[in-house]
């Protein structure tokens, strides 16, 4: 037992630099022999493996501190480089061989994201959904009638004032009409689309009314799996991909009788809004994409070309299309709706949302896909409490006073906060700390690479058409060189933000936010955490706007004089509460009055 404290520090002191002496020494030894049999009762140990993979020096680890942002002394990069053979580089034998091990893209990894932290409960303790009532009368042109809420369009056809057949011709009319200007069809589902119309109707006048998807017309993402219907993900080596069954949200729809008429575009791999068949446009300005990645139902949304359709998020994939085309888009909480048979970007972050013309037909929607599935890990069961005609006064809106004076911001926002406080409901100055939230896409990068790593190894990812530097393919090679330390303490981080979160919602029921701004769209996405996205309002703009990076040699149009778009907010809620930011929703929708506004010329 060490005597005192001066005399621990003393035997402290050279122990270190006894251990300092022998790392010299180990610097310059050699590796050991993997040849030599241990003796019985030996545990295996670290860096004894037989040698594999191309020999390193001390100079490969200078270079390779340059991407992983350690330094390390010369006697330090001696050592990795002197067992590195024998001790990590066998990490890799499940993708280099010789044992290699195929990783069906099913696979989910072991681990899962949970965004309810031990010791909270989140959500409403039971199922309610109130509709508004009474409906409006049904319009004597097919335009109005393609124009109108799906609420109004469910409540048409439940009283047989609409059969589910004029309705799906009319949309697919108008999808084939307007397509060519948009480009956001991939693949038209006529034929499948006529019959479960069909069906529709006789089920009605049987009596069998499945609900308000009765019979109402919607488009699907294409990265949502559809049996004997192409699912391509918008890439060029997916185009021709037939799968055999359909995906769990696809399968919700169709027994709600929900009718498919086409599968809509997303930027390849879900990113940004160019996919083989050229770029999606935006109704309201056609001279611009109409935002990524849920660029197809977005525009078709917009422009009236389906009464709703399904899109997908992982880091503002609902958001921005929604913000961009005037539409509202509704990204459930992470865990809400299963993901099964959906296109995998990142397990711990994908979320497949609702988006339509009002913010009632959003959530008409999430109530017939909402739960779990055996397919998805992450899909649990959870509660909705919805009232389109409830009351909001009193409920307390947060809102970040500094993002609300800097861009993306407008006075379109600005303008909202006043509404919120118009209608009796509370705004409360909130904060988070200043902290390198973007840290956190060290996971996204991550489980990206994962997802598409057969992609990018047999270099078919060089297919896609945007080979940009901040397109996928440039970003799934690079992701390579992510350390995996820091994908831990990332997340670790990622735990701690929610758990600020959790700080932040003991305040406020909400948080009112420009919907673009970069941290809220990382830490909500990341958190798991609700939003809702609705227009409420227009700006003007001199230039086309673009998800990807500026590139000087292929300037965006300018227009002159500028042009009116559609200008959105977002409200983020609790954790699997949805129902308080909808009801919110209704309430500043028909304050805005935006909502039933129509891009010209569609």
């Amino acid at each position: 037992m060490v005597e005192s404290r001066r005399e621990f520090l003393t035997q402290t002191a050279a122990g270190i630099v006894g251990a300092a002496a022998a790392a010299g020494a180990i610097a310059g030894a050699s590796p050991p022999d993997p040849t030599v049999t241990p003796v019985a009762g030996t545990p295996p140990a670290f860096g004894t493996a037989p040698p594999v993979g191309p020999e390193v020096t001390a100079a490969t680890f200078t270079e390779a501190e340059k991407l992983v942002r350690v330094d390390l002394v010369p006697a330090e990069r001696a050592q990795a480089a002197l067992n590195w053979r024998q001790s990590l580089a066998s990490t890799m034998e499940r993708r280099t061989g010789p044992r290699k091990v195929p990783l069906e893209p099913a696979l989910a990894p072991a681990t899962r994201w949970d965004p309810v932290l031990p010791g909270t409960h989140a959500g409403p303790a039971r199922d309610r959904f109130v509709r508004t009532a009474g409906g409006r009368p049904l319009p004597k042109r097919d335009e109005d009638v393609a124009f109108a809420a799906f609420k109004d369009l469910s409540r048409w056809i439940e009283t047989r004032a609409l059969t589910a057949d004029r309705l799906t011709r009319i949309y697919l009319e108008r999808l084939e009409r307007f397509d060519p200007k948009l480009r956001c069809v991939i693949t038209l589902t006529r034929d499948l689309a006529l019959e479960q119309a069909r069906r529709a109707d006789a089920e009605i006048a049987a009596g069998k009314y499945r609900g308000p998807l009765h019979g109402i017309p919607w488009g699907a993402k294409d990265l949502l799996d559809t049996r004997g219907i192409r699912t391509t993900y918008g890439a060029e080596p997916y185009r021709d991909r037939v799968p055999d069954a359909d995906a769990a949200v696809v399968a919700r729809l169709h027994g709600a009788g929900a009718v498919l008429v086409a599968k809509l575009s997303l930027g390849a791999l879900a990113l940004n809004d160019v996919w083989f068949g050229g770029q999606t446009m935006n109704p309201w300005l056609v001279e611009e994409g109409s935002g990524g990645s849920s660029a197809g139902p977005g525009a078709a949304t917009a422009a009236a070309l389906v009464a709703f359709a399904i899109g997908s998020e992982t880091e503002g994939s609902i958001v921005d299309p929604s913000m961009r085309c005037g539409v509202t888009g509704l990204r459930p909480t992470f865990g809400r709706v299963a993901r099964t048979g959906a296109m995998t970007l990142c397990w711990s972050l994908d979320k497949l949302g609702p988006m339509a013309r009002s913010v009632e037909d959003t959530f008409l929607v999430l109530a017939a896909i909402s739960g779990p599935d055996a397919g998805d890990l992450s899909s649990v069961s959870s509660r909705l409490d919805f009232d389109a005609q409830g009351p909001v006064k009193g409920l307390k809106v947060g809102f970040f006073p500094k993002w609300m004076n800097e861009s993306p911001a407008t006075e379109v926002d600005r303008a909202a906060l006043e509404t919120v406080r118009r209608l009796g409901m509370a705004p409360v100055e909130v904060s988070l700390p200043d902290w390198p939230y973007g840290s956190l896409n060290t996971i996204l990068f991550a489980e990206a690479a994962a997802a598409f790593e057969d992609l990018t190894l047999s270099r078919r990812v060089n297919e896609l058409k945007m080979q940009v530097p901040d397109g996928w393919p440039n970003t799934f090679r690079q992701s390579r060189f992510l350390s995996a330390v820091d994908f831990v303490q990332a997340d670790r981080l990622r735990r701690k933000v929610a758990q600020e979160m959790a700080r932040l919602f003991e305040k406020v029921d909400m948080l009112l936010v420009p919907a673009l701004r970069d941290e809220i769209l990382t830490i909500t996405n990341f958190t798991g955490h609700p939003s809702l996205t609705l227009p409420a309002g227009f700006v003007e703009v001199g230039q086309a706007r673009s998800d990807w990076a500026p590139d000087p040699a292929h300037p965006l149009p300018t227009f002159s004089p500028k042009r009116r778009v559609p200008h959105g907010v977002t409200l983020v809620g609790r954790l699997f509460d949805e129902g308080t930011i909808g009801s919110a929703g209704v309430a500043l929708e028909r304050v805005f009055g935006v909502s039933e506004k129509r891009p010209p010329g569609f």
